[in-house]
């Protein structure tokens, strides 16, 4: 049983066996030089101290190389999103077929949908959240227009309940079973970024595909944080980015998944660029288009270096740490941070992330009574970085790779003070 006390925070912490990571990672620090509070790694993940030398050595490379550099020094260019497929694919339990990094999320999510959203007249709805990301939302809205149909007819939400904030997957089933024969797709986030509510992906896609819809998962607040097991789940397609849980910069590339069933499946249409053709070919330059096997079919351009060389070092952490004991550390931690906020005695202020670990990530949503958004600023005064989204939640990651059991007992003793 947890205790609320410092000295337990402190006994915690010595007995992390990823503690030492946190000295691994710059931490922001206020005008005196102590460490922020910082819990929005749901937003930007920190800095890992070695990023500056991976992409030091690609300006090295440039600077000695020039064009060559496609080809000599460590990582040379050409194949250098090859060094990333494997770590990667692990991080979201995916075979290295299944996985690549390029673009950005929504642009991976309007290329996936180039291919699998494919409605006919009878059968183009598609389903999503009902407090989906805005981006999302926009992105499908768009998807629908293109193909010619209503926004309004085609988009149907899966809304929680009366009452409730989180989603009921028996309510995903009934829409499905009812609206199914009109239904083309189901867009789903793996964690629902308002909530941190983490969903059962392989539920999801054998209830879509028991009516024929394909199945596709935005793992924006997943990929680093929870284990999705992507390949086991049997969705056709995901995508997600890399600078939240897996730190790798701002605006930094993001990651694409096609299962291994679609992988050979030359005739399912996509936007085509020289980075998808056959990469045995690739440079004879008039040889008609051949595309490729697995996830790498859908790239289109050479991928930006000083980007990837960043999400390389911060892969290289996730292959020595392993998502096994950054999950085990991440349920241990914010099930403290729940037992504190629990403690403290106001009706100000609940959680609305499942109390279940195995349903959330690192994120508890912390929802506000009448909409004080003056206790986020106060929180950001005492420089404690965390995250409002309206109309009434403090959105609180502790992540487990450089967030202490410390940090979290004494944001929780200012909560309490301000409250």
């Amino acid at each position: 049983m947890f205790k609320n006390t410092l000295d337990y925070a402190i006994q915690l912490d010595k007995e992390d066996k990823l503690a030492h990571l946190r000295e691994e990672f710059h931490i922001p620090k206020d005008k005196d030089g102590n460490d922020w509070l910082y819990f929005t790694g749901n937003s930007l993940g920190l800095q890992p101290k070695k990023t500056r030398g991976y992409i030091q050595q690609e300006l090295d490379d440039w600077a000695n190389y020039g064009v060559e550099g496609h080809f000599e020094g460590e990582t040379p260019w050409l194949p250098y999103h090859e060094f990333l497929t494997d770590k990667m694919a692990k991080v979201v339990g995916a075979k290295p077929l299944e996985v690549v990094v390029m673009n950005t999320l929504t642009t991976n999510l309007h290329l996936l949908m180039v291919s699998f959203y494919r409605p006919t007249k009878k059968k183009y709805k598609i389903v999503i959240e009902s407090d989906a990301f805005p981006s999302d939302r926009y992105a499908v809205g768009s998807q629908l227009k293109f193909h010619g149909f209503d926004t309004e007819e085609g988009l149907i939400e899966w809304k929680p309940r009366e009452g409730e904030e989180l989603l009921r997957i028996e309510d995903l089933e009934n829409i499905v079973e009812e609206e199914g024969d009109e239904i083309a797709l189901l867009l789903i986030g793996g964690v629902n970024y308002y909530t941190g509510q983490y969903l059962d992906l392989k539920k999801i896609a054998d209830i879509g595909h028991a009516k024929d819809c394909v199945v596709g998962i935005d793992l924006a607040h997943g990929a680093g944080n929870i284990s999705p097991k992507l390949h086991k789940s049997g969705v056709d397609f995901a995508a997600w980015c890399t600078y939240k849980y897996l730190n790798s910069g701002p605006g930094s590339l993001g990651g694409l998944f096609v299962h291994e069933k679609h992988a050979d499946n030359k005739e399912l249409p996509r936007f085509a660029g020289w980075w998808n053709h056959n990469k045995e070919t690739r440079f004879n330059m008039r040889q008609p288009f051949d595309v490729m096997d697995g996830a790498e079919g859908w790239q289109l351009s050479n991928p930006p270096i000083l980007s990837m060389a960043a999400i390389r070092a911060s892969l290289d952490m996730f292959e020595e740490v392993g998502m096994k004991d950054l999950r085990e550390k991440s349920e241990k931690l914010t099930g403290y941070f729940e037992y504190l906020i629990g403690q403290i005695e106001t009706d100000r202020i609940r959680i609305i992330t499942p109390s279940n670990p195995k349903e959330r990530g690192c994120q508890l949503s912390i929802q506000v009574k009448n909409a004080d958004k003056n206790l986020h600023k106060k929180l950001t005064e005492n420089n404690i970085i965390t995250d409002w989204r309206e109309p009434d939640v403090i959105r609180c990651a502790p992540v487990p790779m450089y967030n202490s059991f410390q940090d979290v007992f004494k944001m929780v003793e200012i909560l309490k003070d301000l409250l």
